[in-house]
């Protein structure tokens, strides 16, 4: 029996009961996951198709609680296989999710999660090009702004008592406070940039 291709066939619902929105507590490990885990998918693809790999997501910032997924954004150069991408991945346990709504090359991968519900540590895989994503901003700003932080920890809470087995509204009622948060990174950014323009334009003169 293909048990991916079983949790292909199964309603949105169905993933919902059987995975459900379980926030914990911050655990130490998840770091070390995520660099076991970037060290596997690093030895799979020659240095020269990989552009970076970054740890993103809740887990990623440190001292809050969060669901013990894993995520993982990977920068990709244009001229890599996507079919290579898919077999990788499948060959160290990943299935492949296509998906149109993400940026080229529209590519997700999970690991954890079986017919049974999950198994083992769960990893999200976000494999994209070369681009200014938002995702790295907003886990900068957080880790930089503990008051953030401590809200979207408490926003997260709630939702997921709301939301238990609905991961679609889960994440949508969480857009509002991480669209804001991405604004602010932006504009934070920016301003560090322009004062850095400035001061070293002064050294200068």
């Amino acid at each position: 029996m293909d048990s991916n291709q079983d949790l292909h066939k199964m309603t949105t619902e169905e993933l919902g009961k059987l995975f459900p929105i379980i926030i914990q507590e911050p655990n130490e490990k998840w770091g070390g996951f995520y660099k076991n885990e970037r060290k596997q998918i690093i030895e799979l693809f020659d240095k020269s198709e990989i552009i970076r790999i970054e740890h993103i997501g809740s887990t990623a910032i440190p001292k809050i609680k969060a669901k013990s997924t894993i995520d993982i954004l990977i920068e990709v150069t244009k001229n890599i296989n996507t079919e290579k991408i898919i077999d990788k991945f499948k060959s160290i346990g990943y299935q492949y999710i296509q998906r149109l709504d993400n940026p080229p090359p529209h590519m997700m991968y999970v690991k954890g999660y079986t017919i049974h519900g999950f198994s083992g540590q769960p990893f999200h895989v976000h494999v994209r090009y070369q681009g200014d994503w938002d995702e790295l901003y907003f886990r900068d700003y957080l880790i930089e702004n503990e008051k953030y932080a401590d809200k979207y920890e408490k926003i997260k809470i709630e939702l997921a008592k709301k939301h238990k087995h609905d991961r679609e509204a889960y994440t949508e009622a969480k857009t509002e406070f991480v669209e804001m948060i991405n604004k602010l990174a932006r504009k934070n950014k920016h301003e560090r940039t322009t004062w850095a323009s400035s001061l070293w334009a002064s050294i200068k003169e």
